[in-house]
């Protein structure tokens, strides 16, 4: 039962992931934008929440994937199934990233958390707008150096499966 709780989906709808990720470019611009002119960062508190929420369970337990998923992906009414296991961990890149970005600024390195967070702008905006997974790419990179094992994604190492 707990694994059913913590799965996350494999496989992926690509556009739900790319849209997932231009849902969390708008609101890390936001929080950029707020926290330069005032200083205030608890929002990046939040964004690392969702990433976390994401890590956990895929879309279930995150706003912005539960809007992707049940919203803009039906809107648009394309699918294309992408394995899992790289989007996950493209997640978990992202949460330590923007964990990291709150912990900085809750500690008073405001120009270190904001740098961050404009890293995971600059990947989740190359997901969203150009369907260029950064995290997808370390993971095949980590995969085809053996760090990663290949019965991790099966599909990832096997070009027959990927085409299947």
């Amino acid at each position: 039962m707990l694994r059913r709780a913590f799965a996350f989906p494999n496989p992926v709808n690509e556009y739900a992931a790319r849209s997932t990720a231009g849902i969390i470019v708008v609101v890390s611009l936001a929080a950029l934008a707020v926290g330069l002119v005032t200083g205030w960062g608890w929002s990046l508190w939040a964004i690392a929440l969702g990433f976390w929420l994401r890590v956990a369970g895929g879309p279930r337990y995150s706003p912005a994937g539960r809007l992707a998923v049940h919203v803009i992906v039906p809107a648009l009414g394309r699918r294309r199934l992408v394995a899992g296991p790289p989007k996950r961990f493209a997640q978990t890149i992202g949460a330590a990233l923007s964990t990291a970005a709150a912990i900085l600024w809750t500690v008073g390195a405001a120009p270190a958390a904001w740098t961050l967070l404009g890293l995971l702008i600059v990947a989740a905006s190359l997901e969203a707008f150009a369907g260029f997974c950064l995290g997808c790419w370390i993971f095949g990179r980590l995969q085809a150096a053996g760090v990663i094992p290949e019965s991790v994604c099966e599909a990832c190492s096997n070009i027959a499966l990927r085409r299947g």
